[in-house]
């Protein structure tokens, strides 16, 4: 674990379609909901929350304080312009010190360009980015770290069971399959050739494609505005995310 990372979050009163003006203001709304207490609208400055996002990810507890009260939380959702990726809207989930919580972590590869396989002129791809994991707040590392330096043909991988978890930490999957793959060794011919043929593939489309194409879909502009994101019921949590770590 890193430094502790600290948040002090407002109260915030706009709501509906007065959080646009917040945002104009550069201030980010978002929402903090947990046991035993009611969801609470939040607020803070841009710069200081998008500070805390890109550090804290969704897998590094948040201690935040508000109206004098502490408490430990993990970011739970996060919603940026898809466009322009400016933070627009963040969910927090209050957790207890000694309570365990999901969270996804990402898996990191040691060892990049000192393997056999890359030495030799071979590519090593990353299969897997993230992956969820349970374990106390004050438990939860900031990545999950297997070594690539092993790797030597184009048959070498490196799976889930190749990861050495750390103390208190476990799949949130009981029945996580650790055969999945992280990473796979390519030969460049390989994999240029399977590039184009993905490519090719996605320039036929299918029939289920056109008939999307002719109105089989909804379209997207007419979707309820709150129903998107950063819509009028973006400001209270999602019922799931309520439920979740129960």
């Amino acid at each position: 674990m890193g430094d502790k990372i600290n948040l002090k979050l407002d109260v915030r009163e706009q709501q509906g379609k007065k959080v646009a003006k917040l945002r104009n203001k550069g201030i980010v709304p978002g929402v903090m909901y947990g046991h035993g207490f009611d969801p609470m609208l939040v607020q803070a400055e841009y710069n200081v929350m998008d500070k805390v996002v890109r550090e804290a990810g969704k897998h590094t507890p948040v201690h935040v304080t508000i109206d004098g009260k502490k408490k430990i939380t993990l970011i739970k959702d996060i919603d940026r312009n898809p466009v322009h990726a400016q933070l627009r809207h963040v969910s927090f989930h209050a957790v207890k010190a000694n309570e365990v919580v999901h969270a996804e972590v990402p898996i990191h590869l040691v060892g990049e360009g000192e393997s056999e396989a890359e030495k030799a002129g071979l590519i090593v791809l990353q299969a897997i980015e993230v992956v969820e994991i349970k374990a106390k707040p004050a438990d939860l590392p900031e990545a999950l770290e297997v070594s690539i330096v092993n790797l030597a043909t184009d048959e070498d991988k490196v799976t889930l069971a190749d990861i050495a978890l750390p103390e208190g930490v476990e799949y949130a999957d009981i029945e996580q399959d650790l055969d999945l793959v992280v990473a796979n060794v390519y030969e460049p011919a390989a994999l240029e050739a399977a590039n184009e043929a993905a490519a090719g593939d996605a320039e036929d489309p299918g029939a289920a494609d056109v008939e999307a194409e002719h109105g089989a879909d909804t379209p997207q502009d007419t979707q309820a505005e709150e129903t998107r994101p950063g819509g009028k019921l973006q400001d209270e949590p999602k019922q799931s995310n309520v439920d979740a770590n129960k």
